[in-house]
């Protein structure tokens, strides 16, 4: 586990940072950036959880995925050390995990016939919010990983896709299941 006895330790002050490995990288890298912005993800879902202590089920998925996101962030990180000794990754049965979930959450909203806004609750509006940063993250994963001498893990990479999926799926699920979802209404206000 990771023992923090002192907050600040100056090393960052030359605008670098530390990876798990050892190597130090510039606070701009791509992959300073995509686990930076998984941090982001994980900072809106702590909002959303604000508004979804009222429902357990939703509440103890959005908790497991906080703790799921740090896996992936010390994948990025290319952590050395996990459980057991090993490199810290998320795994392919966290993404079968998530998937449940998003089948789980999506059963009982009806189908979409438009596409949807974000807004209605503040849960919804949050987890919308958590979507657009999660993609973001992923599209920095990408060109991370399309990088020479780059390396990002396919479950990482299929993690990360599924949590936007998933966040979509909640937020609908957060709006009265799908009953206050904000429809588009495409040329509304020509």
């Amino acid at each position: 586990m990771v023992v923090l006895n002192r907050i600040y330790t100056r090393t960052g002050d030359d605008g670098t940072t530390a990876l798990g490995s050892g190597d130090r990288r510039k606070k701009y890298d791509l992959r300073v950036s995509a686990y930076g912005t998984l941090d982001e993800v994980n900072a809106t879902i702590g909002l959303v959880r604000l508004h979804t202590a009222n429902d357990a089920a939703l509440d103890a998925a959005l908790g497991r995925i906080q703790n799921d996101l740090f896996d992936v962030e010390a994948d990025l990180c290319l952590s050395e050390k996990g459980p057991g000794g090993a490199r810290l990754t998320v795994t392919d049965a966290q993404v079968d995990w998530i998937e449940a979930e998003i089948d789980r959450f999506n059963a009982d909203l009806a189908p979409l016939r438009s596409f949807i806004l974000p807004g209605g609750t503040p849960a919804a509006s949050y987890m919308h919010l958590a979507r657009t940063i999660c993609r973001r993250a992923e599209r920095i994963m990408v060109e991370l990983r399309d990088q020479p001498g780059e390396t990002v893990t396919d479950a990482s990479l299929k993690y990360v896709n599924r949590l936007s999926d998933f966040l979509f799926v909640a937020g609908r699920y957060a709006n009265d299941k799908g009953a206050r979802d904000v429809l588009w209404a495409p040329g509304q206000n020509r």
